[in-house]
This record gives structure tokens, C-alpha cells and sequence, in this order.
């Protein structure tokens, strides 16, 4: 399988030198990632952008980081040391088809994400206590699908998950009319959130094969079904300013699952998967209370 190569004329540029050596210093000096800008993270990491991470913890407890579509496990990554700085293990898996060429998801099937997924929660389930499930966008929707057939989850992080795509009807019906005539389509970026430099734009693949579109949307109407199968506690956090869920979505995620304990929150002017560019540390914080709590 051929790998995925990111050119550094892509990813880098945008800093000095002396700011990649202050980032440097900043780990070291508050030994963590809570305040490292993410941009000059990305400057030092860029070799890890498609690999998984597996960060061991020491408190007995895991939390398995799901990415989204198109994406890599680094959009999860910077949230994985965090936790892992605080006592969890952070295991971050690659979803099939992923993290190498566009081509590669052209067979793919959203059961085999889920499958995934199944295996990497299993593996972390033999060593810790506690296993919780964090997911964004897609990664989110098989979080709740796996968290209906596995009670034993201990709760969820649901980040951007699609309750139901913005036109989802209507896309889902020109993606399979377009699929006669072409095999691949190039993402779109509303001009205010999707600039370039943001590092969802750099570490995803920026076409895909119109088959595996069309195998989200059967990903959310299932993951739809499954919202209110799920009794673990449960945290939902949804950008205002997302072009790609319907607004309404993270209201009725809250509402339908049948968790007892549940928190919301929205995120101001950020992009649709917003959790590898943000830089409110309260975001961090406040998934890391939530797990401690629960």
C-alpha cells in the first residue's frame, strides 16, 4: 500500500525556526500540550501525521480517539497527550483506508470502520478498569453505535457527530447520480473557517472516492438509529459554525440519548471538525473533568 506523503512545502513555512524552538522549550517548561500552539506542534510532529499513537497511561483507565473521515488519528492526537499527561491511556487507531492515498477507501465499508474500532476497544478493555470512546465527526457516530452494543463502555466524547448531514436527501441522491460518470470529487471549504492553514485541511485527504461519501451517510442514518440506545454518560460538543451538520443536530443528540448523566457544548467560530485547530483550553479541560467525573 503506498503511503501518503506530505510535503513539507505544504506544512511548513508558515513559522520561524526560533518560534519551533519555542515550542520546544514551552513543553518542557509546563510539560504538556495544554498551551503549545497546535501549528507549531504540527511543524515538530509532521512525521507522525499518518501514524496512529498509543500513549500508556497509569491509571488504569483508557480512552480510545476515533477520528473522522477522510482525516488521520493526528486530529485526536494533541487530545491524546493531554489525557495521557492526566493518567489515561490514549489510544488513537487508524480507521481502514485512511492515512495513505485517496484510493485506498474505494472498497472500504463503514462496517469495517466499526470493526475497527470493535478491536482496537477490546484491546484496551484487557488492561484497564475503564474504557471510554471519543469520536469526531463520523468517528463520533461509531462511537455511538459501538457504545449500543458494548454497555460496558464507560462514556462517551461525541465531537461534530452528524445526527443528520445539511441536506442530507438531496446530497446523498447527487452523490449516487454523480457516481455514473465520475469516481472521485474534491472536498468544498467555506471561505470564513476553511482556510488552508488550518491543519484539518493538511492532514486530510482533500478528494475521495464518491463511493465512500456515500458510505457515511448510510454511517449516520445507522448511527441515527442507535442515539438512543446509548445509557453511558455522554458529552456532546458541536462547532456553531458548522457548514457540514445540521444546527439542530446537537440538540437532538442530547435529547434522544438515554444517558443520565449528559453535557453539551457548543464551540464559537471554528470549523466542522474543529478539535485538531482549537486553541480554548477549556475544550481540553472540560472533556478531561467529564471523564474524571465519570
Amino acid at each position: 500500500m503506498k503511503k501518503r506523503s506530505f510535503s513539507v512545502g505544504a506544512v511548513g513555512g508558515r513559522v520561524k525556526p526560533a518560534q519551533l524552538n519555542g515550542v520546544k522549550k514551552i513543553l518542557k517548561t509546563v510539560k504538556g500540550v495544554l498551551f503549545a500552539d497546535p501549528d507549531l506542534l504540527l511543524e515538530e510532529e509532521k512525521h507522525l501525521i499518518n501514524q496512529p499513537f498509543y500513549f500508556k497511561g497509569k491509571n488504569g483507565r483508557a480512552v480510545l480517539l476515533v477520528h473522522g473521515w477522510t482525516a488521520v488519528p493526528y486530529e485526536l492526537r494533541r487530545l491524546g497527550r493531554y489525557l495521557n499527561e492526566n493518567g489515561y491511556t490514549a489510544s488513537g487507531p487508524m480507521l481502514r483506508g485512511h492515512g495513505t492515498v485517496q484510493s485506498d477507501l474505494k472498497n472500504v465499508h463503514w462496517t469495517d470502520w466499526l470493526e475497527d474500532i470493535k478491536k482496537s476497544y477490546d484491546e484496551l478493555k484487557k488492561d484497564h478498569d475503564k474504557v471510554y470512546v471519543a469520536g469526531t465527526s463520523i468517528g463520533a457516530c461509531l462511537a455511538v453505535i459501538l457504545a449500543g452494543k458494548k454497555t460496558d463502555i464507560a462514556g462517551l466524547i461525541l465531537m461534530a457527530m452528524p445526527y443528520k448531514l445539511k441536506y442530507e436527501k438531496i446530497a446523498l441522491r447527487f452523490a449516487k447520480f454523480m457516481s455514473f460518470f465520475k469516481e472521485y470529487n474534491k472536498k468544498y471549504y467555506p471561505p470564513t473557517f476553511g482556510i488552508s492553514t488550518t491543519i484539518t485541511r493538511l492532514i486530510a485527504y482533500q478528494a475521495y472516492p464518491i463511493s465512500s461519501a456515500i458510505e457515511t451517510f448510510k454511517l449516520v442514518e445507522i448511527a441515527r438509529k442507535y442515539v438512543t440506545k446509548v445509557v453511558q454518560p455522554c458529552f456532546v460538543i458541536q462547532s456553531k459554525s458548522d457548514h457540514i451538520v445540521t444546527k439542530k443536530s446537537l440538540e437532538k443528540i442530547y435529547d434522544q440519548v438515554g444517558s443520565k448523566i449528559k453535557e453539551k457544548k457548543y464551540i464559537k467560530r471554528a470549523y466542522h471538525t474543529f478539535i485538531s485547530d482549537i486553541k480554548n483550553e477549556s475544550v481540553f479541560e472540560e472533556i478531561l473533568n467529564f471523564i474524571d467525573k465519570n
